[in-house]
């Protein structure tokens, strides 16, 4: 059953605003750092916690019949969750769904139709999901991050060193542990000595720090 209360182009306008961001290496980073480092949790979790709801029950799935309704489902499925959900096994909980939309994506053209800045929530929900695919999914994270470095204008060429970073970053954790080791705690998985140490670091890949939050 569909949700008609939410419609995928108000997630489009908040996540992807017409205002210009991809027009300099300035504003750009600015945007990506808000999405990345907490700037959008109050928002998500005061405007978007029914939507966020309803989409990890499946009403808005057929958000997915569309290239731009696809990536506004992979935003509530893997983006909102991370900020309702923080610190909790059900900030991680639809990522199968996720990688799965992605990846029907890429088999149907809806990754091919939309803009390189919305490409990169495909490549980093790849990132995100644990499993026993996962390095085979970062081999194709950096195939889709160079399919992105090509289509962005040329003022943003400069990120694509930054991308293959994150890429190489996510690729490290994987091989040495197979998993995310920082989200031990909240799934209440038992961590081996060295992931022990490594969770003592606190540099993760994909977490926001307690810094940028606040």
């Amino acid at each position: 059953m569909s949700d008609p209360a939410f419609q995928p182009q108000t997630v489009l306008d908040l996540w992807f605003p017409e205002n210009g961001f991809w027009d300099s290496g300035e504003t750009f980073r600015a945007w990506i750092e808000e999405r990345m480092h907490g700037g959008m949790d109050h928002t998500i979790c005061t405007r978007f916690e029914e939507m966020t709801i309803a989409g990890a029950r499946g009403t808005l799935d057929h958000w997915a019949n569309t290239a731009e309704g696809r990536i506004a489902l992979l935003i509530v499925l893997d983006q909102f969750p991370r900020s309702l959900w923080r610190d909790t096994p059900g900030a991680f909980a639809q990522d199968i769904k996720s990688n799965l939309l992605v990846l029907e994506g890429i088999r149907n053209g809806h990754f091919a139709a939309i803009a390189p800045w919305k490409k990169l929530f495909y490549i980093i929900a790849l990132g995100h999901c644990e499993g026993p695919d996962h390095l085979d999914r970062i081999a194709l994270m950096d195939d889709l991050t160079e399919t992105v470095i090509a289509e962005m204008p040329p003022h943003l060429a400069q990120l694509g060193d930054q991308l293959r970073a994150q890429n190489a970053r996510v690729r490290a954790v994987i091989e040495r542990f197979g998993r995310h080791p920082h989200r031990n705690p909240f799934y209440g998985r038992v961590s081996t000595p060295e992931e022990e140490a490594y969770i003592a670091t606190g540099d993760f890949p994909h977490v926001k720090s307690p810094a940028a939050r606040a």
